[in-house]
């Protein structure tokens, strides 16, 4: 099921943070802001989706969005939807995003990852 955000809405520069607690929310976004003089680089892949790391992978590899009959939207391998490498996409307004991953050890260690868009080179 394709997913409602498409690939190159997410390709990018991005600031990235991480919380567990929903309170921390503005102030890891603030923490990414911060961390696009180092970007975490979202990138194209050859077949429509985007390269990123999987949970505990070293090397990035390309991931597809995918949908989900409850509208949900996840980025993660291709199999079924949601699957155990999958992340959910918590939200996406096109400057911030926020995912979590579906594995239940992964998301306890790496928490609600926010992805802040870092602004464009001068």
């Amino acid at each position: 099921m394709p997913a409602s955000i498409r690939s190159d809405e997410i390709v990018g520069r991005w600031g990235l943070a991480s919380f567990q607690n929903p309170a921390d929310r503005a102030r890891t976004e603030a923490a990414a802001r911060a961390q696009c003089k180092n970007p975490y680089v979202i990138g194209a892949g050859s077949s429509g989706g985007v390269i990123m790391h999987l949970a505990d992978q070293a090397t990035p590899q390309e991931l597809r969005l995918k949908g989900s009959p409850s509208g949900k939207n996840y980025i993660g391998p291709a199999g079924p939807t949601p699957g155990e490498q999958d992340r959910e996409i918590v939200s996406f307004d096109g400057r911030v995003m926020v995912t979590r991953f579906i594995d239940k050890d992964a998301a306890t260690r790496y928490g609600n990852m926010v992805y802040v868009r870092c602004a464009p080179r001068a």
